[in-house]
């Protein structure tokens, strides 16, 4: 092969099987990916949630989801959101981290229970594990979350 060859897929590929180093890389990265593809995908941020979504993502986690019963007129509410955002981007991948407003949800609230926003239910294959009333600091939480991730 000259140096002025230009290399199409074929050559390439060619080129890769007479090498048995490069050929094991190769089938090293393609299982890698495989293994990738098929893991479940674990959704990062945090997820408004309908009835539906709820049920499904409560049922469905193979990691813990921790729900945030809130409503848009409760300041205690707003005062959480950003705490509980931050700590969804913490732990992405490692928990689920949703949100259902108990106006438009009132089922969902009703369903757990929920007398008063805002109201923290952690869910752990699929029970309710822990609960938390009121506004809880960025550290309290996290230090909860960090024993069950």
């Amino acid at each position: 092969m000259n140096s002025h060859e230009i290399f199409t897929h074929k050559t390439v590929v060619k080129k890769m099987k007479e090498d048995p180093e490069l050929e094991k890389i190769r089938e090293k990265k393609l299982k890698e990916l495989m293994e990738q593809q098929s893991r479940p995908q674990i959704p990062v941020g945090v997820i408004g949630m309908d009835s539906g979504k709820f049920a499904e993502t409560i049922k469905t986690s193979k990691v813990p989801v921790i729900i945030d019963y809130s409503a848009q007129w409760c300041a205690p509410c707003r005062m959480m959101g950003p705490i509980f955002e931050r700590l969804a981007s913490d732990f992405a991948g490692k928990i689920v981290f949703g949100k259902v407003d108990i106006d438009e949800e009132p089922g969902v609230a009703r369903s757990f229970g929920i007398t008063a926003v805002p109201t923290l239910i952690i869910f752990k294959d699929g029970k309710p594990i822990d609960r938390i009333l009121g506004v809880i600091g960025y550290e309290q939480l996290y230090q909860i979350l960090e024993k069950i991730k």
